[in-house]
């Protein structure tokens, strides 16, 4: 046996370490996809902190775990964390994993990382699957530089600036949704980013059923409209393409003219300037600042 199997045999029988906190990525699916390494914390560790007890108890089941576990989400984190934190300070060990995938990206786990390294304690991540990086390298879409939304808020005030910042956004945008939203989220796109902008959606990643669907967003939305979504999605969403501001030799008083023509035949502000800023090539807040400064006049 070479030199390196020996230190990462050693590396094996140190952890876990005393007053560590353990970031544990845990399968999205397939349950091949568990570490070795993720297997050992799991068994060792003082305290596994877990979103659902139930589910997570089940995978405990399988890998012959005894470690209790402590639920911890996001409707009871505050309450928690000092209990979690004493484990910590009393020279325990303790591991947090979600329901699926990589704790601190769109849940509490965060919270729970910021509050331990404030507190001096060490955080070690155990590497595991992620469902929006592994939507995102088979999407086939840019990845040199790419932005996560999760989950779009609910609120339609908030929610309707979210989508206009990620209408404007160049890099591939990463965004999570259920079955039951997805259609209405597929409509929310295709009005502020165009139907024709591209798009892959993922789901049952790393499951028997996986599938990624789609070519753009007109393409997807008459696919769900016809085949009912079922199973987690993730949605990788192409960037906004960089124009020559003067790619149609349009000058700035016509493009104006032109997004004054639409809104007055009754086209919403927001529509008629996407729609005026990618026939013409002026950037849509450019022209909204500009009809603003008109009608100030």
């Amino acid at each position: 046996m070479d030199l390196i199997d020996d230190h990462q045999l050693q590396h094996e029988r140190l952890e876990p370490c005393p007053g560590t906190l353990y970031i544990v990525g845990t399968p999205i699916g397939n349950l091949s996809d568990l570490s070795p390494r993720a297997k050992s914390i799991l068994r060792n560790v003082s305290l596994i902190a877990c979103e659902d007890t139930r589910r997570s108890g089940q995978l405990m089941k399988i890998i012959k775990s005894k470690v209790p576990l402590l639920s911890y989400h996001k409707h009871n984190f505050k309450s928690r964390q000092s209990q979690l934190l004493e484990t910590l300070e009393r020279k325990g060990s303790l591991a947090l994993i979600s329901d699926a995938g990589l704790p601190g990206i769109n849940d509490p786990g965060q919270e729970l990382v910021h509050a331990a390294k404030s507190n001096n304690y060490e955080v070690i991540c155990i590497p595991g699957p992620c469902a929006a990086t592994t939507a995102l390298v088979i999407s086939g879409l840019p990845s040199e530089r790419f932005c996560f939304e999760g989950f779009l808020p609910k609120k339609q005030s908030i929610r309707k600036k979210r989508l206009e910042d990620i209408s404007q956004e160049q890099r591939t945008t990463i965004i999570y949704e259920s079955p039951h939203q997805l259609i209405k989220l597929l409509e929310d796109l295709s009005i502020a980013c165009g139907k024709e902008r591209p798009i892959q959606i993922a789901r049952e990643l790393t499951k028997r059923y996986e599938e990624s669907i789609g070519k753009t967003i007109e393409e997807v939305l008459k696919y769900f409209i016809a085949n009912k979504p079922k199973g987690e999605f993730t949605i990788v969403l192409g960037g906004k393409k960089k124009n020559n501001k003067h790619k149609n030799k349009t000058s700035e008083s016509e493009a104006l003219d032109k997004l004054s023509r639409l809104i007055n035949q009754g086209e919403r502000s927001n529509i008629a300037a996407r729609k005026i800023a990618e026939e013409t090539g002026y950037e849509k807040k450019w022209l909204y600042s500009q009809l603003h400064k008109r009608l100030d006049k």
